[in-house]
């Protein structure tokens, strides 16, 4: 059954985790460059594909008894919030640009750059967290893609003024605090159980 508050927490959760992360800047590098709507193909299908792996995980994890589940997906929550808070400030990665700008090569060039750069990142973690949390890969699914895409919209479109009235440290620490938050619930509700 599809829940809009489950999607709505996924999209927040993974929207906050991947507004500081590089493939954010790679988007706008990208972006700067080529066609915005020929580097955002690529890009959403790549995020989509990297969904969908992430819920498969997730909801292998719910065969497993629930407060185990639970007590894993807290504990790699504050990993996660760990991480957010600890990691320092991404350098811009240089990408190599497509050879000319026709659709397929730009698209797969943005593909191509998400799908190795975001390969087991956090936000790829975290999707597959809350899919075990919540047990409805529909409604987690929904929200993290659409996080996703929304984030490399922005980091096409129109990352560098959003940097410039929103501080990357305030993201990070909303999007560890969100995390921190899930992770106490989780570990409650195993202990409590």
């Amino acid at each position: 059954m599809f829940s809009f508050t489950v999607t709505a927490i996924a999209f927040g959760v993974v929207f906050l985790a991947e507004l500081p992360d590089k493939t954010a800047l790679a988007g706008l590098m990208l972006g700067t460059r080529y066609r915005a709507s020929y580097v955002f193909a690529g890009v959403a299908a790549a995020f989509a594909l990297h969904v969908g792996l992430a819920i498969a995980a997730g909801s292998v994890l719910t065969l497993l008894p629930h407060r185990l589940v639970q007590a894993v997906v807290g504990v790699l929550f504050l990993a996660g919030a760990a991480v957010l808070l600890l990691k320092k400030s991404d350098e811009e990665e240089e990408v190599k640009p497509p050879a000319d700008q026709s659709f397929w090569k730009v698209s797969g060039a943005g593909f191509m750059l998400i799908l190795v750069a975001e390969f087991g990142d956090l936000t790829q973690i975290m999707t597959a967290n809350l899919a075990a949390r919540y047990d409805n890969p529909v409604s987690v699914g929904v929200g993290a893609v659409l996080a996703l895409w929304a984030v490399a919209g922005i980091g096409i479109l129109g990352g560098r003024t959003l940097m410039k009235y929103v501080p990357l440290r305030l993201i990070t620490k909303v999007a560890a605090a969100v995390m921190a938050a899930l992770a106490g619930f989780s570990l409650y509700e195993a202990i409590a159980g």
